[in-house]
């Protein structure tokens, strides 16, 4: 329970910085599109900055064998995921965008943050195995389902930011090579920066979405508590009937920096990506928008529930 608390404190934080970027654009002193530079120096130089900061920690074999842990349990969330949204797609008659954003969540924003603030700095690095597993299928099945195409678009993937930063964080990791302290504070002030400017952006792109209109669609809600609750329900239930907390030391903190992953509300990319396949990219906005106002309340419940059944 003193964990979810802890989680909610630090969500309130992150939406009241959400509420700023809403009232600045509300008050005409920054436009909606205007999110995108903030988006291009959030994208481009803070997330690399905290993924490579990440994997500065001590060569060890725990640290080895936290990393294979939590890559391992983040492809069996994915699987879950990608499982559910098949599952349920043609009772629910679920629309490609429904079924992308039950399985596609926005950890690439909000777990580094929350994951800092929660377990501390050493704990970052179990947390790019899910980055690295979601960004895959982004590029691959994420793009089929959109564009109703096959095939992987390998240099999507290989070139993007936070894969090649990723690959750099690795290569330094594994040839236990450290970096100057003074390079390693600049990545850590720089990468501090990613919570609150995600939200920030998140609130400017809130600001010119109707919404009484989106609080007012029954069918987001749905979408909306696929992801933010039966997926995660499912998760910590999984993770439960399995043991998984207990096959290695710290397996519960570990566990949890995959689970922070599968709490969070829909991905930004996916809107993204409907925009560039031209898909419903209102439809998918409106649910990244529901979906982030309702997770101040669900991701606390959910932390409670694993810190219950784990």
């Amino acid at each position: 329970m003193e964990i979810s608390l802890i989680l909610a404190e630090q969500i309130v934080q992150l939406f009241l910085i959400l509420f700023m970027g809403y009232i600045i654009v509300k008050a005409k002193l920054l436009h909606t599109e205007d999110s995108r530079s903030i988006s291009v120096v959030m994208v481009y130089i803070v997330t690399p900055c905290v993924i490579i900061n990440a994997f500065q920690v001590e060569y060890t074999p725990q640290v080895i064998g936290g990393l294979l842990y939590s890559f391992a349990f983040a492809g069996v969330a994915h699987l879950l995921f990608l499982l559910i949204a098949r599952v349920l797609a043609r009772p629910l008659r679920l629309d490609v965008i429904e079924r992308a954003v039950i399985i596609y969540t926005n950890a690439g924003i909000l777990v580094i943050p929350l994951v800092n603030a929660l377990l501390g700095a050493d704990y970052v690095i179990y947390s790019c195995a899910f980055l690295v597993i979601q960004q895959i299928l982004i590029w691959t099945h994420c793009r089929s389902l959109l564009c109703n195409t096959g095939g992987m678009e390998w240099r999507k993937i290989l070139l993007n930011i936070n894969i090649i930063a990723i690959a750099i964080g690795c290569a330094l990791f594994l040839l236990r090579i450290e970096l100057p302290d003074f390079i390693n504070q600049t990545l850590n002030t720089t990468g501090s920066m990613l919570g609150p400017l995600g939200m920030l952006l998140a609130g400017m792109v809130i600001a010119d979405t109707p919404l009484a209109r989106l609080f007012s669609a029954p069918r987001g809600y749905l979408a909306a508590a696929l992801r933010l609750l039966f997926c995660p329900l499912l998760t910590v239930l999984l993770f439960r009937a399995v043991g998984a907390a207990d096959l290695i030391a710290d397996g519960k903190n570990i566990l949890m920096t995959v689970y922070l992953a599968c709490i969070t509300p829909a991905c930004a990319t996916v809107t993204s990506l409907a925009q560039l396949y031209d898909r419903d990219a209102a439809h998918s906005s409106a649910l990244y928008v529901l979906s982030t106002l309702l997770s101040i309340v669900t991701m606390p419940l959910m932390i409670g529930v694993y810190d219950w059944l784990i």
